[in-house]
C-alpha cells in the first residue's frame, strides 16, 4: 500500500505557532477531559504536525506549552503511577516509510530482527488493568503516560476484559478501551436522555464516558488488549513475560479470557518479513471499513523480547514499535437541510444534506440521520458544525453537532406534519415515524425489495416492470405477483411471449423458495436475510412463527426484548399480506428445519436426569470457589453438560440465574421477574458431578 507523506498544517509566522499551540491544547484537553473537542482526530494531527514543522525550523520560538513530544499533548496528568511509562507511538503515512523505519530498526540492533507482530490500532482509550491472583482490582488510563486516572469504577462493564481470568495469577494487562457503533448509539441515547450532549465521535465517547464516576445510567464499553506486565517478582509468569515475543504474550492473554488485539481483525499477526508485513497491513486496511469499532492504523512491532530491549525507547515511544496512520474517517462539514423520504416499510427516513466533503476519497454530500428521535438526541440544527462518520462502502452518518462552532444563525430542523410522499397521517408511536399506509405507502420499494436476489430472487422484474405493474393496478403488493395471468402481463407495454413465459417461470420456481426467503421478502423491520434465516430454522414453519409472542420470539438468537415486541406487531400487521401468500400456494416451511417443541422433546429425552434439564440458565457476576477459575465459556459448557441451556440475557423463560459479585442488572430484572436466584457456590453443588 503507497499512501502520501502525511500533511500538515502550515504556519507562517510566531503568531500563527502560538495561536496553533493554543488551539491544539485546547482541542487535547477537551478530548481528554469529558470527550468533547472542537476538532476532528485528522485536523488535530495535521495541527501538530504543523506545529512541530515550525519547531525544527525555529527551535529558538519553542513554547513550553507546546504539546509536540507528549503524551496526551500534555494535557493530562493523573494520580496513578504507571508500573512503567505508557508511551505512545511514532508514525508513518506509506509503505516507503514503513520500509525505511523497519531497515532503521534493523540498523540499530546490526542484525535482522527476529519476526514483526502485526495488529489493528483501535481507535479509543488506553488503559492499564491490573490483577491481583486473578481478579481485576484497578484500572488506570494512559494520563501523561507516567502517572493516570483511576477508572476503576468501570469494572464490570468492559466486554472482553473480564473482572476475573480464567486463572489465579497477578498481571497487568495493557490495551484500549472503545466503544463500538452500537455502544455509541446507545451511551449518546442515554446521555442526551439524562441532558447531556451527545459525543461526537466514538473514540471521544470512550473517552468521556469512562471517566464519568456518578452517572444515573450505565454505559458499556469494548476492550482489546496489546500488551502485559509482570506485577511480582518471582513467579513463573513473570518471567515467561519478561521473555517471551509478543505474539506468545496475546495467545497466554486469550488464554486468560482477555480479548486481544489480534482478535480485532482476524489473521495471524506473527510475520518473518517486512514484504509479509505490507500484505498483512493491506489486509487490515481493507477489512477496515466492515469493522463494528474504529481503527486509525496498524501497528507493527518487533516480535522479540529481546529485540524490544536492544531497541529501547525515546522519551516519548519505543523504537521498536510503529504506528501506520491510515487516513482519517471523520470530518466537520456543514449540515445545510435535511430531507425526508418514505421507505419500503412506509418508514419516513431523513436525510442530512451535506456541505460537500471529501471523506476516505470520495465527496460525501448526504448522509442518514436516521429518524426524527435521533435529531433530538443529538440537537441537530440547520446551519450546524457537524461530525460526519465514513468507513469505506458504509453509508454516511452525521454523529453530533460541534457546539462551541455555533455563531446563532443557525435553525431548528422542522419535522413533517404529513407523510412527504403521500400527504396522509403519520403514525409517531415509534422513534421511527411511519406512514399511516405503512407499506402501501410506497408498494413500489416495497415489492422490489421482496423480488430481489437476497429475497425471491425473481429474474425479470426489475424497478421500472414493477412501477408499471402498480401503476396499471396489476398489483397492489408482491402477492399479487403469484395470481397473475399469461394474458395480464402480455398486456403490458413491450412484454412478448417468450418474456411473458421467462417470467411466469420465475414467478413460479419463487413460489417454492424456502421459508427463509419469503419471510426476507416480507422486509419485516429489524431483520434481514441472516435474521430471516434463524428466526425460520427456529421455528420451521409460518404458522408457528405467526403464533409466537414476544418471549417465544426472543428465542431465537440475536432477538432482544424491543426488536421480538416490534417484530411480533409486525406480523399482525401484514397478517394479510401472508393470507395471500398462502392462498396463492407459496410455501411456508423451512426444508430441514425442527420445530421448538420437538427440539424441547428430544433434549429433554437426552438430557431426562440431569441436574439442568430443560433449563434457561444465565450467569452474572464474578464466580467464587469451585467455579473461581471458569471462563464464561466454560460455565456455558458446564451448563449444557448439566442439560441446561445457557443464555445471556434475563426474561420469562430463565429458570435460573447464577449471581456473583457485582451482579448488577440482571439479578435485579430476575428477582423482579420471580427467577429463581442462588450463589456460585450454590450452583456448583447442583452440578458438582459435571464440574
Amino acid at each position: 500500500m503507497t499512501m502520501n507523506t502525511a500533511p500538515l498544517t502550515e504556519i507562517t509566522d510566531a503568531p500563527g505557532y502560538a495561536a496553533a499551540v493554543e488551539l491544539a491544547v485546547a482541542a487535547s484537553t477537551a478530548y481528554y477531559v469529558d470527550g468533547s473537542s472542537t476538532l476532528d482526530d485528522d485536523a488535530f494531527d495535521r495541527l501538530v504536525r504543523g506545529i512541530a514543522a515550525w519547531e525544527e525550523a525555529h527551535p529558538e520560538q519553542v513554547l513550553p506549552g507546546s504539546p509536540t513530544g507528549k503524551v496526551a499533548g500534555g494535557a493530562v496528568v493523573g494520580d496513578v503511577p504507571h508500573t512503567r511509562p505508557m508511551l505512545s507511538l511514532d508514525n508513518v503515512f506509506s509503505s516507503e516509510q514503513l520500509a525505511a523505519w523497519a531497515a532503521g530498526v534493523e540498523r540499530r540492533l546490526g542484525r535482522p530482527v527476529a519476526g514483526w507482530a502485526v495488529e489493528a490500532k483501535l481507535d479509543g482509550l488506553a488503559i492499564s488493568a491490573r490483577y491481583r491472583e486473578g481478579r481485576l482490582v484497578q484500572l488506570v488510563t494512559r494520563g501523561d503516560g507516567a502517572a493516570g486516572e483511576d477508572v476503576s469504577h468501570a469494572i464490570g462493564s468492559i466486554v472482553g476484559l473480564p473482572a476475573e481470568l480464567g486463572r489465579p495469577v497477578t498481571v497487568e494487562v495493557r490495551g484500549e478501551v472503545l466503544l463500538t457503533r452500537e455502544q455509541f448509539e446507545e451511551a449518546n441515547r442515554l446521555r442526551t436522555e439524562h441532558g447531556g450532549g451527545a459525543f461526537a465521535n466514538p473514540r471521544s465517547g470512550a473517552a468521556g464516558s469512562l471517566r464519568a464516576k456518578d452517572r444515573p445510567y450505565q454505559v458499556e464499553w469494548t476492550f482489546f488488549g496489546y500488551g502485559a506486565l509482570p506485577l511480582e517478582e518471582g513467579s513463573e509468569l513473570s518471567e515467561r513475560l519478561v521473555r517471551a515475543p509478543h505474539t506468545e504474550i496475546m495467545e497466554l492473554l486469550a488464554e486468560l479470557g482477555v480479548r486481544t488485539s489480534a482478535a480485532a481483525v482476524p489473521g495471524p499477526i506473527g510475520y518473518a518479513t517486512v514484504d509479509e508485513v505490507l500484505a498483512r497491513v493491506e489486509e487490515i486496511a481493507t477489512a477496515r471499513a466492515g469493522l463494528p469499532f474504529g481503527i486509525d492504523g496498524i501497528v507493527i512491532k518487533a516480535d522479540s523480547a529481546a529485540d524490544q530491549e536492544e531497541a529501547g525507547f525515546s522519551s516519548r515511544a519505543p523504537r521498536w514499535a510503529i504506528a501506520y496512520k491510515l487516513p482519517a474517517d471523520t470530518r466537520i462539514t456543514t449540515l445545510r437541510e435535511v430531507e425526508w423520504a418514505v421507505g419500503r416499510t412506509g418508514v419516513i427516513a431523513p436525510r442530512a444534506v451535506l456541505e460537500p466533503v471529501e471523506i476516505d476519497g470520495t465527496i460525501v454530500t448526504y448522509a442518514t440521520l436516521h429518524n426524527p428521535a435521533d435529531i433530538t438526541r443529538r440537537g441537530l440544527m440547520l446551519g450546524d458544525q457537524v461530525t460526519v462518520y465514513k468507513a469505506g462502502d458504509v453509508i454516511p452518518r452525521v454523529e453530533a453537532p460541534v457546539v462551541q462552532a455555533r455563531t446563532g444563525a443557525e435553525q431548528p430542523i422542522a419535522f413533517p406534519k404529513t407523510c412527504p410522499d403521500c400527504g396522509g397521517d403519520i403514525d409517531r408511536s415509534q422513534e421511527r415515524w411511519r406512514c399511516a399506509l405503512g407499506r402501501a405507502c410506497n408498494a413500489v420499494a416495497s415489492i422490489s425489495y421482496a423480488v430481489g436476489r437476497d429475497q425471491l430472487d425473481i429474474e425479470g422484474l426489475g424497478r421500472t416492470r414493477v412501477v408499471q405493474m402498480v401503476e396499471t393496478g396489476l398489483i397492489a403488493d408482491f402477492a399479487d405477483l403469484f395470481t397473475l395471468t399469461r394474458e395480464q402481463i402480455l398486456g403490458l407495454e413491450r412484454m412478448g411471449e417468450t418474456s411473458t413465459d421467462n417470467l411466469l417461470a420465475a414467478i413460479d420456481t419463487a413460489r417454492g423458495k424456502p421459508l427463509s426467503r419469503v419471510f426476507a421478502a416480507l422486509g419485516v423491520r429489524g431483520t434481514g436475510r441472516s435474521m430471516s434465516r434463524r428466526i425460520a430454522r427456529h421455528f420451521a414453519t409460518m404458522d408457528r412463527v405467526r403464533a409466537a409472542d414476544v418471549e417465544q420470539v426472543q428465542r431465537v438468537d440475536g432477538i432482544g426484548p424491543e426488536k421480538a415486541v416490534v417484530l411480533v406487531a409486525e406480523l399482525a400487521e401484514i397478517a394479510p399480506l401472508v393470507d395471500k401468500l398462502i392462498a396463492a400456494g407459496v410455501n411456508m416451511t423451512e426444508p430441514g428445519a425442527v420445530p421448538p417443541e420437538e427440539r424441547a422433546e428430544a433434549e429433554a429425552s437426552e438430557n431426562s436426569g440431569l441436574p439442568l434439564s430443560g433449563m434457561a440458565v444465565v450467569v452474572t457476576g464474578g464466580m467464587t470457589g469451585p467455579l473461581q477459575s471458569l471462563s464464561r465459556n466454560e460455565m456455558n459448557e458446564l451448563i449444557e453438560r448439566a442439560g441446561g441451556r445457557a443464555s445471556s440475557s434475563v426474561s420469562k423463560s430463565t429458570a435460573l440465574l447464577v449471581a456473583g459479585a457485582k451482579a448488577g442488572s440482571k439479578k435485579t430484572k430476575a428477582e423482579t421477574l420471580g427467577t429463581r436466584v442462588i450463589t456460585p457456590d450454590e450452583f456448583a453443588v447442583l452440578v458438582a458431578d459435571h464440574l
